[in-house]
């Protein structure tokens, strides 16, 4: 199977393909409300030159848009959750897991804690989705 490149339109197409087909993710955020942006920091020694602002329009279980945006759009968000290469690289192949690495202070979110944390089954198949894609991590 072809590797895509983590974070790449063509990832975050897959990714939000995933999300959509997902019947746990689904029932897990069946109330969720509020859409996200996720920041992954610049680190320009594995080619990411400026900050990526991967939004996601997250509504009742569906994933109504994904996408690469400004951070002008993406800090729009209700919730934005920053973090590191290294970090986001982790929470993909299922190392971290978000809502701990927010507790942690690993991951910085700028919105409601307690309001994502009773949503911590979404986030696990939202980590789940992106363990389904053959990615290829630009450092490795």
């Amino acid at each position: 199977m072809t590797e895509i490149t983590f974070l790449s339109e063509e990832w975050v197409q897959r990714f939000k393909g995933e999300v959509q087909n997902n019947p746990s993710y689904k029932e897990a955020a069946k109330t969720w409300e509020g859409d996200m942006t996720l920041v992954v920091q610049a680190d320009p020694q594995v080619g990411i030159e400026a900050d990526l602002h991967l939004y996601m329009d997250l509504w009742h279980g569906d994933c109504r848009d994904m996408r690469l945006v400004s951070k002008e759009e993406g800090e729009k968000a209700q919730f934005v959750i920053t973090g590191s290469y290294d970090r986001w690289k982790q929470v993909a192949k299922g190392e971290l897991e978000p809502i701990k690495g927010m507790m942690q202070g690993k991951l910085k979110l700028k919105g409601d804690l307690p309001y994502i944390v009773r949503y911590v089954q979404a986030a696990k198949e939202l980590v789940n989705c992106t363990a389904k894609i053959p990615a290829r991590f630009p450092d490795e």
